[in-house]
């Protein structure tokens, strides 16, 4: 991110550095277009498209009221089609690999809007956090998912839509803050609890955020059900199959749930619980 040239608009402040960070991280999850929303380090919007310009639409339709005043990051070059589709919506800062011309001549109307072309470079390992007194020093969340690492521990094993879409929510809910869950659908978010201090209000938060319809949607959760409550709660808005770390004491009890609402689960055997 220190890698990183202003094109326009106002000084960055330190707010908008770490939400440009949080956005750029995010999407460089993902191979295929996308684009990510952030708002206070946290992603109100995800969404993945054949075209930027589609993958932006789809993630403002997530949550356009947190949209406003957000931070973006676009994982390819931010196109003509892309900067056109942003007219009339307030962003105040956009990381991406590039700007295409074209891009940078609509984008220039907004003259307080901020453009950081980042260059990428190697991944950094490392995140540091100031205590008083010190310095904390970790590794950095970069674990990738394979498929074949993880199990399912319900009787219905998800549909090949739903692993799909499970894949997705996973990547994006290890840049949520814990209690974190990610409700979503065709490679879109359709709600994100964040920074609940149970996880079974981050499920209802989610929800609650929600403005696309909930039913036929996949749930990531960043670390285990420590009761069946929260499986619950997913199960009555509509979702269908659900993605966790396991672990808990009470793992049994939620498979249990799960397997009496007819969901399907798959365990990961890693957490990310984000802070």
């Amino acid at each position: 991110m220190a890698r990183g040239r202003a094109w326009q608009g106002k000084e960055l402040s330190y707010n908008n550095l770490l939400d440009l960070e949080a956005a750029w991280e995010l999407c460089q999850e993902f191979s295929e277009p996308a684009v990510v929303i952030i708002k206070h380090t946290n992603p109100c919007g995800v969404a993945l498209a054949s075209t930027q310009a589609e993958a932006y639409e789809r993630a403002y339709a997530c949550d356009p009221v947190s949209a406003f005043g957000s931070v973006l990051g676009c994982n390819q070059p931010l196109t003509r089609a892309t900067a056109e589709a942003l007219q009339g919506h307030f962003v105040e800062a956009i990381a991406a690999p590039g700007f295409e011309p074209g891009a940078r001549e609509v984008l220039a109307k907004k003259k307080n809007l901020r453009l950081v072309e980042i260059e990428p470079a190697a991944e950094d390992r490392w995140r540091l956090r100031s205590l008083s007194g010190g310095v904390l020093l970790q590794e950095k969340d970069v674990e990738e998912l394979d498929p074949r690492d993880f199990r399912t521990v319900t009787r219905r094993p998800p549909s090949a839509a739903e692993l799909s879409g499970l894949l997705f929510a996973w990547r994006v809910a290890k840049h949520v803050k814990s209690n974190a869950i990610v409700y979503a659908r065709d490679q879109q978010t359709v709600g994100i609890g964040a920074g609940q201090m149970s996880r079974v209000d981050a499920v209802r938060f989610g929800a609650q955020k929600a403005v696309l319809p909930l039913a036929g949607t996949v749930l990531a959760s960043d670390a285990f059900f420590p009761f069946p409550d929260g499986v619950e709660e997913a199960a009555r808005v509509g979702v269908t199959a659900v993605i966790q770390p396991g672990g808990s004491l009470r793992d049994a009890e939620v498979i249990e749930a799960a397997n009496r609402l007819h969901l399907a689960m798959v365990s990961t055997g890693v957490r990310h619980f984000r802070h």
